[in-house]
């Protein structure tokens, strides 16, 4: 794998799942995932693929290899570690809607009604607020 094309992402598809893969059975960043690389690749446990048939797909765990397949590496690991971040899910009273009608448009985020019930000194009441919903990475 040229040091050129891993900095471009020009990776082969299965080069990146190698990675993924080898990610997913231990969370761990380099030089430990290399480590788990050379393991798998060594017991063929992705696809069958042994060494020789990831050096066909660009996974090179020599010396010279190695800057490449650690960019290809940190670059997976970033991508898993952003799908794993929590959100927040924000709940906010709808306000009365200028057109008066429900935007049709498919960006539009989730307004649904909620039905709260009160029960006090002057009787039992019931209440529909519309409420909207939307995700936010945690801590924005």
């Amino acid at each position: 794998m040229d040091p050129h094309s891993a900095a471009t992402g020009t990776q082969d598809p299965d080069a990146i799942e190698f990675v993924r893969f080898c990610y997913r059975r231990r969370r761990v960043g380099w030089p430990e995932l290399y480590d788990e690389m050379c393991a798998v690749a060594g017991r063929g446990l992705f696809r069958g693929y042994d060494a020789d048939d990831l050096a066909g797909l660009g996974i090179g765990f020599s010396l010279f290899g190695m800057p490449a397949l650690s960019v290809l590496a940190s670059r997976v690991v970033a991508e898993e570690q952003a799908l794993r971040r929590p959100v927040t899910v924000t709940i906010t009273a709808e306000v009365a809607m200028a057109s008066g009608s429900p935007s049709s448009g498919t960006d539009a985020p989730v307004v649904k009604p909620v039905s709260f019930d009160t029960a006090g000194e002057h009787g039992d009441h019931t209440f529909e607020v519309p409420v909207r919903l939307s995700l936010a990475p945690s801590g924005a």
